[in-house]
């Protein structure tokens, strides 16, 4: 008896830190996008991208996102999803957004809004996860949210550009949406 009650204090100690975190999100600036290897929870960054989070909440809540491919994954830098062509070039019908660059640092999990090269000021749908640290893209990109779980599923995409046979966002939820 003794054994089973320390090894369920045990186990709950250690699910301690990942209760906390999950008690601090705000659920109307989560989103939960499930891939085909599990669910991941993002947090979203209103108070550096106040106009990219509202984009990304809006059509998320319009269901734009779901089914989307992964149509730019590279290995060791990113992964760029968010077009409904799946060739890179498309977006919503939503005008394109100002550029919201801040000095955060584009670390591992970090979710920017991809442009074009040479428009700051092209950011629609189309976002990228960092796979690493790629803090050579910090005040050159909307930094807008980051993975706080599921970075393994991340890890799994598919990668090229495009790949083969590309993953896909099976949907993507706003969190305060699910309840």
């Amino acid at each position: 008896m003794i054994k089973h009650v320390t090894a369920a204090l045990t186990a709950l100690f250690l699910l301690l830190p990942a209760i906390a975190h999950a008690a601090q999100l705000d659920p109307e600036n989560t989103l939960i996008m499930k891939l085909p290897y599990g669910e991941v929870i993002i947090q979203l960054r209103p108070d550096l991208a106040p106009n990219q989070v509202e984009r990304v909440k809006k059509l998320t809540r319009q269901g734009f996102y779901d089914g989307t491919p992964f149509h730019r994954v590279i290995e060791g830098f990113m992964a760029q999803g968010g077009d409904p062509t799946g060739t890179g070039t498309g977006g919503s019908d939503l005008p394109d957004l100002k550029a919201e660059f801040t000095n955060a640092n584009f670390g591992r999990g970090a979710i920017g809004a991809a442009r074009l090269p040479d428009d700051p000021n092209t950011a629609n749908s189309q976002f990228f996860i960092c796979f690493q640290d790629c803090s050579d893209l910090n005040g050159q990109y909307t930094l807008w949210g980051q993975v706080v779980k599921g970075m393994e599923y991340v890890d799994k995409l598919k990668r090229g550009e495009p790949p083969q046979n590309p993953d896909h966002i099976i949907w993507m939820k706003v969190m305060a949406d699910t309840n």
